[in-house]
């Protein structure tokens, strides 16, 4: 069947834009093929810096006749309703079919040439195109990122003429930029299109660019015995730079290692898209950096090696004097500047938000077993490096340059790593702080961050998180649980609140501010709780499972965690699925008898020995009663578990055995059904899980 080839060939695409730009000229293309009809066998689209490319197999080159049924007013609507339908369908009334008191229209449309709603489609999506930035240009009012020069779309290798602001559509398109003839070419289909573009030195797909990146650095660093300094993220950007992309091996001078290799790595990613390079085995950077260029050079790149080399230079002299000024300085002069540095308008300066992670990095040093005062003084040094020239100069290095500026100054190693380390983790992929001082420095930071901007209403809200509290609660739930840290969130959450240091004005309005209190605690921690979901979530795990036993009202993540991974073992068993199902039918008689009015209270009395489905549960909730709070109270979830288990052979036999509304025993029944009820609500509650 037929295929549809289109590019959009333009002026540079910023290689941030590129994936999306390539997602979402799929998903538009999808929708209005869709829309008329047509599901193409196969469907892709690339995404490279001057070119939009898509491909779709197998389309029709005409649509189907169509029959649309339309549906009108009821009969005996008012005559204006009757008109308004009429107009719309294009039809008269004696064309309409009277069906259940409605009246139906039923077009019949006659098929389109594909070609047509293909152009249709394309000037749809090119004006229609949700660029992050886009640009108007010459005297037309398209918009798009850059200018856009041509349009190449070809329907079963025929031209869909059509024309976009003077741009027409053809079966042209255009190489490299320098290198070859850079001549325009014709491409009837996508392989001939392809083929075109690798004799014109373009690599079309992503993916084949980054590994050609990856494997030409790699097969540099071999040559000379290096080893590539990976970045995926880097990795990602150069292939949107590149069309043709070709590294090339730079010598840097090597006087300049004595610098922290984040700073050097940090130039070389951030200022001039560089890998770093190591020798194998070793720590720290090698004189060396690989550019990867967008052609291929007679010279092998020597004379492009060594003006990228110049610059680097210069990029290092200046991070050498951003160091050689900082070390004169130090800290009590960077800590006197964060007065004047505001945090938020709300919550204040930088300095009053350093005192506040200062008190709480004290309150959480026990839990973790840190040093209470070095928690403190690493906790009032961590912001500080925020106003050095180094970090104003690189702001990721924050933290980390704090670090080595504590070292530099010999204060103690732990107290550096703690500053080093506050900021982490920073992303999933990102490692935890796992030393007892830099978990403490780590949670307070966090934690004051959610603290602080939920009080002052600035939470998330749908895709919005402007202040990144979804991340800091990630970074806040990985902390704890990497570091087996128990802390009372609630307890934690209403002490920092209750702090009159914290928030000045965090009360709207005189007299509420208990309830305030309460509702506030309570929205972090089940904001933070949602989060603990989502990470299950991506792990593949039960999330359900997290509001099964946070409705016990437990606000200890490390605990909670426990209590589902146990439940989650005991509900992948028999005896677990069974007595999951037993508890739901227990529930539902226990619901349908309180609608008819309240329940019996108290605890069952002892059956008559004659019904032995009814004694033999009453014995097991007795025999059950302490064996399981014991295990609770040790936190020996895996035992409580295997203690409810005992109860699945005994509730199975007293639902399919009992009558429990006999008028004679209904209360006691009743009470006992209950009393199931509680000793599994103990545990988790059973009611909200799914299955």
């Amino acid at each position: 069947m037929p295929q549809l080839l289109l590019e959009l060939f333009s002026e540079e695409i910023p290689a941030r834009m590129q994936g999306q730009a390539a997602k979402d000229l799929e998903r538009m293309a999808r929708e209005h093929l869709a829309a008329a009809g047509f599901l193409p066998e196969a469907l892709k689209t690339f995404a490279g810096p001057r070119r939009l490319t898509l491909v779709a197999e197998g389309l029709p080159l005409a649509q189907a006749d169509r029959k649309e049924e339309l549906k009108g007013p009821r009969v005996g609507a008012p005559q204006q309703a009757m008109d308004g339908f009429l107009r719309k369908a294009g039809l008269t009334q004696d064309q309409l079919v009277e069906q259940n008191g409605v009246w139906m229209a039923f077009v019949e449309k006659k098929g389109r040439p594909t070609a047509e709603i293909v152009a249709e489609m394309v000037e749809a999506i090119v004006r229609g195109f949700a660029w992050p930035k886009s640009m108007t240009w010459g005297t037309g009012k398209l918009r798009w990122v850059r200018p856009l020069k041509r349009i190449l779309c070809v329907l079963d290798r025929e031209v869909v003429p059509f024309s976009i602001d003077g741009i027409a559509s053809g079966d042209v398109t255009e190489g490299h930029r320098f290198m070859g003839e850079a001549k325009p070419f014709v491409a009837k289909d996508f392989d001939e299109y392809v083929a075109g573009l690798e004799a014109h030195f373009v690599v079309l797909d992503v993916e084949e660019r980054k590994a050609r990146i990856l494997e030409g650095c790699k097969t540099l660093c071999f040559a000379r015995h290096l080893e590539l300094v990976e970045d995926q993220g880097l990795l990602e950007e150069v292939a949107g730079l590149a069309e043709w992309p070709t590294p090339v091996l730079g010598d840097m001078d090597p006087s300049f290692l004595d610098l922290p290799p984040e700073v050097i790595r940090t130039s070389m990613r951030t200022h001039q898209k560089y890998f770093a390079v190591r020798k194998p085995g070793q720590a720290g950077l090698a004189p060396h950096f690989i550019t990867v260029a967008n052609i291929e050079a007679k010279d092998g790149g020597k004379v492009i090696a060594a003006g990228n080399a110049k610059v680097l230079s210069s990029r290092l002299s200046d991070a050498r004097f951003f160091w050689d000024e900082d070390v004169k300085t130090g800290f009590e002069p960077w800590l006197a500047k964060l007065d004047g540095v505001t945090f938020h308008a709300k919550l204040g300066t930088m300095a009053q938000r350093v005192e506040r992670i200062v008190a709480l990095a004290g309150e959480i040093a026990p839990l973790v077993g840190a040093d209470v005062e070095k928690a403190k003084e690493a906790a009032r040094l961590a912001k500080a490096d925020l106003t050095s020239q180094m970090v104003g100069e690189f702001p990721e290095l924050q933290g980390i340059m704090g670090g080595y500026y504590a070292r530099h100054f010999g204060l103690d190693s732990e107290i550096a790593s703690a500053i080093q380390d506050h900021y982490k983790p920073q992303g999933p992929s990102d490692a935890v702080p796992t030393a007892p001082l830099s978990v403490a420095v780590a949670l307070a930071d966090k934690l004051d961050t959610l603290v602080g901007f939920f009080a002052i209403d600035e939470k998330p809200t749908g895709s919005k998180d402007p202040f990144a509290l979804r991340r800091a609660a990630l970074g806040i739930i990985r902390t704890i649980l990497a570091s087996n840290t128990r802390v009372s969130l609630l307890r934690t959450f209403r002490n920092q609140l209750e702090d009159p240091a914290q928030l000045r004005s965090k009360w709207d309005y005189e007299g509420t501010a208990h309830y305030r209190l309460a509702q506030l605690t309570s929205e972090i921690v089940t904001f933070l709780v949602d989060r603990l979901k989502v990470t299950f979530k991506d792990q593949g795990k039960r999330h359900d499972l997290v509001d099964a036993v946070f409705a016990l009202g437990d606000d200890d993540l490390v605990r909670i965690v426990a209590r589902v991974e146990a439940l989650d073992g005991f509900l992948k068993t028999d005896d677990g699925k069974n007595l999951l199902a037993g508890y739901k039918r227990a529930s539902n008689i226990l619901k349908a008898e309180e609608k008819k009015g309240p329940l019996p209270e108290g605890t069952p009395e002892e059956p008559a020995a004659d019904s032995a489905a009814e004694v033999g549960l009453y014995q097991a909730l007795r025999l059950l009663d302490r064996p399981l709070k014991d295990a609770l109270a040790k936190e020996d979830f895996t035992g409580a578990m295997a203690q409810l288990a005992e109860l699945r052979g005994p509730v199975d036999a007293y639902l399919d055995g009992v009558f429990v509304n006999d008028p004679e025993h209904r209360d006691n029944r009743l009470k006992t059904l209950a009393a199931v009820r509680a000793a599994m609500g103990q545990v988790a509650d059973f009611g909200q899980v799914a299955g």
